[in-house]
């Protein structure tokens, strides 16, 4: 009887000591959980030198048996406590800046420039910037159907794409052909390869639909389906330094023979304002080779003259962008800018999802450079210069492109 009494109360104080020893490690073993002693071994062993039965027991504390009777150092614990949070904390960081670089993508940068183009133009055409021109303060309901005539529609892929000339509208234009499969290749079949599509087709107006045939298509629905249209489409236009596409007008429509414009703008800046006694050359070619050709000089004086504009709006290839895309009254979803083409243009046609369907053509790039301002208006005498600028103004400051303080100073 006294052995088996002896047992019982031994069995009692061990079981005691048991409840003691789990309420003094409860912290550590995080509820009976083995793994954090594997974990409390390896950041030991990194942290300290200091020995620890913890340790050195190996596998065998997180077997299944889970002997608590395996004594432990606190130092060693709270070393390993701290090494682990300093560890999660390192993780965290690490995530952190992968994160940042993760959101910092050519898009996101793409997506902010936009942002800032869109606001621009929000500003100047809500008189924010102190800057006012014609036409800015107009509904979008009172402008002339004939003004709307380079706003291009594709009803397939609701895009409008209001094209500029002398700003890679040929390229664009044989997107829009793609897109809207409105030219036949001689396949007999759409053309699928913009690159393909002929450079001269592209300009012929009837292949495209614009808002300027809508009253021909749709009657008196016509102003109501545009305004659909401009609430649900995606809107884009690209742009460009605007001295720099009067230059780029000037050498391609009068640095070379083109009987079009040499018998409607040539012939006349060349009666009014360049001194030419008797008759002209009946041709272009024919003038050129007689050294008989309008002057840059003799277009910007053209282009100043009261007179031209009493005659007729401006060619398109020398309107102002405000006039050819109204950006006051069309709210405009994508800006791209010439001079950073080929990133514009990716962006784009991925925010148009059409990138799975074709390639931008690569073509030719625009050889008229900025750097040739000052050379090409050193003859042009500074008063006119200062004219010239208050003409295109509002696509300077519409746009963002600096004063040409260079051209505009003495």
């Amino acid at each position: 009887m006294g052995t088996w009494r002896d047992l019982r109360v031994a069995f009692i104080l061990g079981s005691l000591f048991m409840v003691l020893l789990i309420i003094v490690y409860w912290d550590d073993v995080g509820g009976f959980s083995l793994h954090p002693f594997q974990d409390l071994k390896q950041e030991s062993l990194q942290i300290t030198t200091a020995t620890s039965p913890l340790a050195s027991t190996g596998r065998a504390q997180t077997s299944s048996s889970f002997n608590l009777s395996t004594p432990t150092t606190s130092s060693t614990t709270l070393i390993s406590k701290g090494a682990s949070q300093k560890r999660a904390e390192e993780e965290q960081k690490k995530q952190s800046r992968e994160d940042v670089e993760e959101k910092i993508t050519p898009s996101t940068v793409g997506d902010r420039e936009q942002e800032l183009r869109k606001q621009r133009i929000t500003d100047v055409c809500s008189g924010k910037n102190n800057f006012e021109f014609p036409e800015m303060t107009r509904a979008f309901e009172q402008i002339p159907y004939r003004e709307l005539d380079h706003m291009i529609v594709d009803d397939t892929h609701q895009i409008i794409y209001c094209y500029v000339p002398k700003v890679a509208c040929t390229n664009w234009k044989r997107v829009m052909v793609v897109l809207s499969q409105s030219l036949i290749s001689p396949s007999g079949k759409p053309y699928t390869d913009p690159e393909a599509v002929p450079a001269d087709l592209v300009h012929n107006s009837s292949i495209h639909l614009t808002f300027a045939k809508f009253w021909r298509h749709y009657g008196s629905l016509s102003r109501h389906l545009m305004a659909v249209k401009l609430q649900h489409y995606t809107k884009f236009l690209f742009v460009r330094d605007p001295f720099v596409r009067l230059i780029s007008a000037f050498r391609n429509k009068f640095g070379r023979p083109n009987e079009d414009f040499y018998r409607h703008f040539g012939s006349i800046m060349l009666h009014r304002y360049g001194n030419v006694s008797g008759s002209l050359p009946a041709t272009a070619a024919e003038a050129f080779a007689a050294g008989v050709k309008p002057t840059f000089q003799q277009f910007i004086t053209y282009l100043l003259d009261p007179e031209t504009e009493r005659e007729s709006i401006f060619n398109e290839h020398w309107r102002q962008v405000y006039r050819l895309c109204h950006p006051c009254q069309v709210k405009y979803d994508f800006i791209g800018h010439l001079e950073t083409l080929e990133t514009d243009t990716k962006h784009l046609l991925k925010l148009l999802k059409v990138d799975h369907l074709l390639r931008f053509p690569s073509g030719a790039q625009n050889r008229t450079a900025a750097s040739w301002e000052k050379d090409w208006f050193a003859q042009i005498p500074i008063t006119t210069r200062r004219e010239l600028y208050k003409l295109y103004g509002p696509d300077f400051e519409l746009f963002g492109y600096p004063e040409p303080d260079g051209i505009l100073q003495q």
